[in-house]
């Protein structure tokens, strides 16, 4: 029995998550509303793979998955997210998951991720790995992991305070990352950030 740690802020798409799961023989252990609850779980128990949404409140996203590695190397993490699989997928694999999984595709394709990523295979979606070789070569591949988690927060509509608070960082930090990832980018506001990540398919 492939023992499961579901994580998402959202308990209706836990819920949806364990429906599918239901008539399978993957077991669902334990769930988590957010990062941190997450963390206390896998260093209490231990579980094959863990199916985490990529934002949710306080620790997430890369810097999520980067704990979760350190402390539970063994631990396959499966990332479910709504944002663009291929410009995320190459971070997240780099960070330590072992797959990645676009939320529209769910449905159809959770038990055969789970399945694989468990046997110690990876597992992105189609969408991902046409656009991985391209992404490498987009100038946001140049903003280190810590930069692009701030975009990605700007881009969502945080402000610097609340970008800081997600991330543990002070608002000096957060307004320094800023600045250079539009230097990176060449561009010149928050309104050509948003318009450059709509364009990358960086939101979902």
């Amino acid at each position: 029995m492939t023992r499961i740690v579901l994580a998402d802020d959202h308990k209706i798409v836990r819920d949806g998550l364990k429906r599918i799961l239901a008539s399978t023989d993957l077991e669902v252990a334990a769930e988590a509303a957010d990062g941190d609850e997450l963390l206390k779980l896998v260093r209490a128990a231990d579980y094959d793979v863990a199916v985490v949404d990529m934002s949710m409140p306080g620790l997430s996203g890369l810097a999520l998955i980067k704990r979760l590695k350190s402390e539970k190397p063994k631990l396959r993490i499966l990332v479910l997210s709504m944002h663009g699989e291929g410009q995320y997928a190459a971070r997240v694999l780099k960070a330590g998951a072992s797959g990645y999984l676009n939320k529209d595709s769910a449905a159809e394709q959770l038990v055969g991720a789970i399945r694989k990523v468990a046997a110690g295979g990876m597992h992105i979606g189609e969408a991902a790995a046409a656009s991985l070789v391209a992404s490498e070569k987009s100038p946001h591949e140049a903003l280190s992991d810590r930069e692009f988690e701030v975009l990605r927060l700007l881009v969502d509509g945080l402000g610097p305070t609340e970008i800081g608070e997600r991330l543990h960082l002070s608002v000096k930090t957060v307004s320094t990352h800023k600045t250079r990832i539009l230097e990176k980018l060449n561009l010149g506001s928050t309104a050509e950030l948003v318009r450059y990540a709509l364009e990358h398919k960086l939101v979902g």
